[in-house]
């Protein structure tokens, strides 16, 4: 049977999910009364929430007489990891770029990636139907961007299509608009290589995991040679060189969206097989009698880090169904299996573990789906890794691009030069400014949101991780301090009203707070106690209804990343399923005057 295997690969939202969306339609995967929606492959709540791919999924068409296994990578900068290990599975890639924006510093990390693997790169101009787009232009960017990243010959004599995948249509020419996606579809059978297939004894490298509740994990990868068969026996060379026997009790292929039971799989193809016991991403599936390991996957470093513990507000255990050290700690061991760019450090305390991660998207991803889960955290404030180079204390280097009105450019400069950064290139594209920086990673935290104040939502920012660099000394933290709770009750619309010029809340009249949570922003540099729960004191001199009506600000809501890029060195952001809440490490003020970080 004629396979190729490809992974779609794009800086986040140009448009992968929505092209995987389309070749499904057009091979015909759903029947027509069946209306599926959009973004099919995206099927977990926070990825159609966030409106990005966060684990990348595997899919397979039939195009003419061709199976074609299509691999959805995300596009986020966080999550690198993911893409790394599947392109493992792949022979050649998909490489999507809109046609305004050009290739972006993430286009950039995952071809960087591809080309390194020696896959074949096939180039879809994605977006044309935009307005003062250049697709033109963009295809020489992409040429001069693989020619950068010391792309071969044939790599770089690479196939190109135009068109937009939402409005359905592919073609060779921009110009040109046709009917369906079939050129796309063409370029990769034509181009692809078919996959190599040695000869030899069974070999395949295990890419992902999947978990089904009946049969427990599963292990996903590409058969390199041999052919696997349904109940045979087979050693699993672990990435330390140990080999161990086990049995396939099932075994699978792609069909559609879902598998497709079979008696045995042929080389090329990739398959998922239940029943192998202990095995971790990056181990080998190889022959009983001489089994050959494949090399494993190498996976990036982690560039952050931050402290998890157990809560122990006056509030814990209310919420949550998961509050002990225990639970945590078993949550955070099962993401490792399957999360690779995942660190995990106990300390030495019990309820707390150091987690290192890509970046804050990548930890707070995690940290969501535990609240959903129905754990309660605490979380410290995010921390770059400092390691030394040669002797010298070096600290991760981010490349950022910000996209942003030509009005607004000069605020942002001032920010990012403020926070240590370099600018490297100022570029016009119409009414709009590209500036790109080289910044280190701790000036990124908490950038965003003040981004996008000074230029009223405007901002687009988009960064990765470049290299470590000595450190470039001290980068100004928040300025304001924090208005922290003096006692414990609900916070009365009458206080609020009457401290209203200290700063801004974070806390809604009626809520429940208690003493040492962090319930607004000072308006000036240190932190202030301040009591919201004092009610007014009726007499029979003041009626009640004399004075001025209270006119409340509506509190200032945090989602996870903006509260983790928010707090200070001393405080926690207490997680739980429904409520975010900032507060002081130490509850007390005595303790916190006695444990102040000078």
């Amino acid at each position: 049977m004629d396979i190729r295997n490809i992974a779609i690969i794009a800086h986040v939202d140009h448009g992968k999910t929505t092209l995987v969306d389309k070749i499904m339609y057009h091979c015909q995967l759903f029947r027509d009364n069946e209306n599926t929606g959009d973004l099919v492959l995206d099927n977990i709540d926070q990825e159609r929430e966030r409106g990005i791919t966060i684990v990348s999924k595997n899919v397979s068409v039939q195009y003419k007489d061709t199976k074609i296994n299509l691999i959805d990578t995300p596009g986020h900068a966080d999550f690198g990891g993911e893409v790394e290990r599947v392109l493992n599975m792949a022979d050649g890639v998909l490489l999507l770029v809109d046609a305004f924006e050009g290739p972006m510093p993430q286009t950039r990390f995952v071809l960087q990636k591809a080309i390194d693997l020696g896959l074949k790169p096939c180039v879809v101009i994605n977006k044309v139907d935009k307005p003062n787009c250049t697709p033109d232009e963009v295809h020489e960017k992409v040429f001069d961007l693989m020619f950068e990243l010391g792309a071969e010959e044939w790599q770089l004599d690479f196939p190109s299509v135009y068109g937009s995948a939402l409005n359905n249509w592919m073609s060779e020419d921009p110009e040109v608009k046709t009917e369906n996606l079939e050129p796309l579809l063409d370029m990769v059978v034509e181009h692809v290589p078919v996959p190599k297939v040695q000869e030899g004894t069974v070999q395949m490298l295990i890419t992902s995991l999947d978990f089904s509740s009946y049969t427990g994990r599963i292990a996903i990868g590409r058969l390199q040679r041999g052919t696997l068969k349904e109940g045979i026996q087979v050693s699993l060379v672990k990435r330390d060189g140990s080999i161990t026997k086990t049995k396939i009790k099932e075994l699978y292929t792609f069909e559609g969206l879902g598998r497709l039971r079979v008696k045995e799989v042929k080389a090329g193809d990739i398959c998922a097989l239940v029943g192998l016991e202990g095995f971790e991403i990056g181990d080998t599936v190889a022959d009983i009698e001489n089994p050959e390991a494949l090399k494993s996957i190498t996976i990036d470093e982690p560039t952050m880090s931050m402290l998890f513990t157990i809560n122990d507000s006056p509030f814990f255990g209310k919420d949550g169904k998961f509050v002990t050290s225990r639970h945590i700690k078993d949550r955070l061991m099962k993401e490792l299996e399957k999360n690779l760019a995942l660190r995990v450090e106990e300390t030495d305390s019990a309820d707390k573990f150091i987690v290192y991660g890509r970046g804050v998207m990548h930890l707070s991803v995690l940290i969501e789906t535990m609240r959903r889960e129905g754990y309660e955290l605490q979380i410290g404030q995010p921390q770059v890794i400092i390691k030394e180079v040669d002797g010298v204390k070096s600290e991760p280097v981010e490349e950022l691009k910000i996209d942003l009105p030509e009005n607004v450019s000069g605020k942002a400069v001032e920010m990012v030069t403020m926070r240590k950064g370099e600018m490297l290139s100022m570029e016009t594209r119409g009414d709009r400014m590209v500036i790109e920086f080289i910044i280190p990673s701790r000036g990124i935290i908490g950038l965003r949101n003040q981004l996008l104040t000074a230029t009223a939502g405007e901002a687009i920012m988009a960064h990765r991780f470049k290299e470590f660099q000595p450190l470039k000394g001290d980068i100004p933290q928040r300025l304001n301090g924090s208005l922290v709770s003096m006692e414990k009750g609900k916070a009365i619309p009458y206080s609020i009203d009457k401290l209203q010029d200290r700063g801004k809340f974070f806390v809604d009249p009626g809520e429940e707070i208690y003493e040492g949570q962090v319930i607004g922003e000072n308006s000036r540099q240190d932190d202030i106690t301040v009591n919201i729960t004092k009610t007014k004191k009726l007499s029979n001199v003041r009626s009640s209804g004399a004075d001025d009506k209270a006119k409340i600000v509506p509190a200032k809501k945090f989602s996870l990343e903006e509260a983790l890029e928010y707090i200070q060195k001393d405080e926690y952001v207490e997680v739980t399923p429904n409520f975010l809440r900032l507060r002081k490490i130490y509850l007390k003020e005595v303790d916190r005057k006695r444990h102040k970080i000078i």
